[in-house]
C-alpha cells in the first residue's frame, strides 16, 4: 500500500482481539522502529514489549500504570523508554530524545498498521509507577505505551483540520 493510505490505515485502536501476534510480525514492527531516524543516530531509545503470552503478570502489573478497560484488551504492549544519557542535545540546550522516540513510536505504529495490527498511542499513564515496574535505570524514562493486537473494531473514522488550518505555504522570492 501506498504511504498516504498507510496513514489513513493507522487509527487509535480502543477494542482488541486476545488473537496472539506472530513473533515475525513484532519483530517486522520493531525493526521498522530500529530504522527511524533520530537525532546525530543516538538512537537514545529502548523498545519493552510485554505480550500476555510471554508474561501475563508482567501485562497485569502494566495495567495499574494506565487502569482503562480498553487498554486491558490489548495482547501486547511496547512501552517506549528514552535513554537521556544516549540523547542529543543541541548547543542550546535543546533536548531531542523525545522527538527522536517519537519518531520511532509512530514507526511501531505505522509498520503495525501495515501488518494489519491496532495500536494506540498512550503517554496519559503513571511514568513513575512504570519505571518502578520495569526497574528501569535512573537514566531511563517510559515515554509511551503502544498497545499492540487485532483491532476487534472498525478502523474509526478520523478527523483532521484542513489544510487552511495547517499549512501557511509562501514562495519567497529574492528577486
Amino acid at each position: 500500500m501506498d504511504f498516504l493510505n498507510l496513514t489513513r490505515q493507522r487509527f487509535s485502536c480502543r477494542n482488541y482481539k486476545s488473537q496472539r501476534i506472530e513473533d515475525n510480525d513484532l519483530e517486522y514492527i520493531l525493526e521498522c522502529a530500529r530504522m527511524a531516524p533520530s537525532a546525530v543516530n543516538r538512537q537514545p531509545w529502548l523498545f519493552k514489549v510485554i505480550t500476555s503470552w510471554d508474561s501475563h503478570t508482567v501485562l497485569q502489573d502494566l495495567w495499574q500504570c494506565y487502569d482503562r478497560e480498553w487498554f486491558r484488551s490489548a495482547p501486547a504492549c511496547i512501552v517506549v523508554v528514552l535513554r537521556h544519557d544516549e540523547e542529543w542535545v543541541r548547543a542550546d540546550g535543546k533536548r531531542h530524545g523525545d522527538i527522536d522516540v517519537a519518531i520511532a513510536s509512530e514507526h511501531i505504529c505505522l509498520a503495525a498498521a501495515e501488518r494489519g495490527l491496532g495500536t494506540c498511542w498512550v503517554c496519559n499513564f503513571d511514568a513513575e509507577r512504570c519505571r518502578q515496574m520495569l526497574r528501569l535505570g535512573e537514566e531511563e524514562e517510559p515515554v509511551v505505551l503502544i498497545p499492540i493486537g487485532y483491532p476487534a473494531c472498525d478502523i474509526s473514522s478520523k478527523t483532521r483540520k484542513g489544510w487552511g488550518e495547517i499549512c501557511d505555504w509562501k514562495v519567497i522570492d529574492d528577486e
